[in-house]
C-alpha cells in the first residue's frame, strides 16, 4: 500500500503562479509567527514545518501528484476496451483520448494493453501496438500516454485497475493551498513506544471497502489532557526508516478531514518515539475522488482534539468514518 502514502519531497519544477503566491504568503506568515514569544525551539519547529509544507505542496502539484488523478477503472477478466466513446467497457470522457484507444486484456494477475490502430497511445514516446503492463505493485509500473493523460495498472487487495492521471487536471491547475492549525511545540511529543512481540497484524479497510492486513511493530503512547492515548503504527515495507500512522480525532469532520489524517514518524530509538502532529496531513482522498485511501483502524480513532497539522481542504471531497 506504500504508493497511497507519498512522502513530501523536494522537487524541482515550475509551479503555477497562484501556487507560488500562496507559498509566498505561507512563508510570510511563518516569519511573522516566528517573531512571536516562544523561544528558539518554537522558531526551529516553525522553520522545519514551513519547509515540510512547501515540499508537500510541490509533491502534490507535480506530474505524479495526487491532484492529477482523473479516473480509476477496475478490470474484469478478459478484454476491457478503453476510450472516450460510451460503448467502451472503460469510458473516460476526455478530449486527449481516442473514441477507442485500445483494450486492457486481463488474464489472472497479468494485464496486456492492445492498442487500436490510430488510437494515439504511446509508451516512452513510441507508439504502442501491444505491451505487457507491470502494475504499481512492482514498484515501477508501465505508464502509457495519450496527450496529457497518463495511465497504468494498480493492484489493491488482489484487485487490478487502471489509474488515469491528467497533467491538465483542473484540481491541479486550480489548487487552492491548505489551511493549518498553528504550529506548536506542544504537539511535538516524546511518546513511549510499546513494541509488539510478536508483530501485530492490523486489519485495514480502505475507502472502497477493500480489506487487507498490515504489520504493526508497536504503538506510540503519550499523555495529553490528563490521560493516556495510544496509536498503532504500521511498517509499510521492511527496512523503512519511518513508521506510518492513520488516525482520526475530535477535529475529524469539523476542522479536519472527516475520514482522518496521516502521519509519518522516525523509526523509534529504544522505547522512545518522536511524534510531530504538526506534520499530520490530509490523505489523498481528501483531494481527489480517485484515490484508494486506507481508513484509520478503530483503535486509532481518538476523542482527543489534535489541533495541529492540516485542516480540511476547501477544494476537495469529504468522507466520514
Amino acid at each position: 500500500m506504500r504508493q497511497e502514502f507519498p512522502r513530501p519531497r523536494r522537487l524541482r519544477q515550475a509551479l503555477p503562479l497562484a501556487l507560488l503566491l500562496a507559498l509566498g504568503a505561507q512563508s510570510a506568515c511563518a516569519a511573522e509567527a516566528s517573531a512571536a514569544p516562544g523561544g528558539a525551539a518554537l522558531e526551529s519547529e516553525q522553520a522545519a514545518i514551513a519547509q515540510w509544507r512547501s515540499e508537500r505542496v510541490a509533491s502534490l502539484t507535480s506530474d505524479n501528484g495526487w491532484l492529477t488523478l482523473a479516473g480509476l477503472f477496475w478490470l474484469k477478466e478478459g478484454e476491457n476496451t478503453f476510450g472516450r466513446a460510451p460503448g467502451n467497457a472503460l469510458v473516460l470522457d476526455n478530449a486527449a483520448l481516442a473514441d477507442t484507444a485500445g483494450s486492457f486484456v486481463r488474464r489472472g494477475s497479468q494485464v496486456r494493453f492492445v492498442a487500436r490502430a490510430g488510437g494515439g497511445v504511446t509508451h516512452g514516446g513510441a507508439p504502442v501496438t501491444t505491451l505487457e503492463l507491470a502494475s504499481d505493485a512492482s514498484g515501477n509500473p508501465t505508464v502509457l500516454e495519450s496527450g496529457a493523460l497518463r495511465f497504468y495498472v494498480i493492484e489493491r487487495a488482489g484487485n487490478l485497475g487502471v489509474r488515469v492521471r491528467d497533467l491538465q487536471n483542473p484540481h491541479r491547475l486550480g489548487f487552492r493551498g491548505f489551511e493549518y492549525f498553528p504550529v506548536s511545540t506542544d504537539w511535538v511529543v516524546n511518546a513511549r513506544f510499546e513494541r509488539y512481540q510478536p508483530v501485530h497484524h492490523v486489519r485495514i479497510v480502505n475507502i472502497l471497502g477493500m480489506e487487507l492486513e498490515m504489520d504493526s511493530p508497536g504503538a506510540v503512547v503519550f499523555n495529553r489532557d490528563g490521560r493516556e492515548w495510544r496509536l498503532d503504527t504500521v511498517l509499510e515495507a521492511p527496512g523503512d526508516p519511518e513508521l506510518f500512522i492513520m488516525f482520526a480525532d475530535g477535529t475529524s469532520g469539523h476542522e479536519s478531514y472527516g475520514a482522518g489524517r496521516f502521519l509519518y514518524i522516525p523509526m523509534p530509538r529504544g522505547d522512545t518515539a518522536v511524534v510531530d502532529f504538526n506534520k499530520a496531513y490530509n490523505p489523498p482522498c481528501a483531494l481527489n475522488e480517485f484515490a484508494t485511501c486506507p481508513l484509520p483502524p478503530w483503535q486509532n480513532r481518538l476523542s482527543l482534539r489534535v489541533t495541529a497539522g492540516e485542516k480540511k481542504y476547501a477544494g476537495g471531497t469529504e468522507h466520514h468514518l
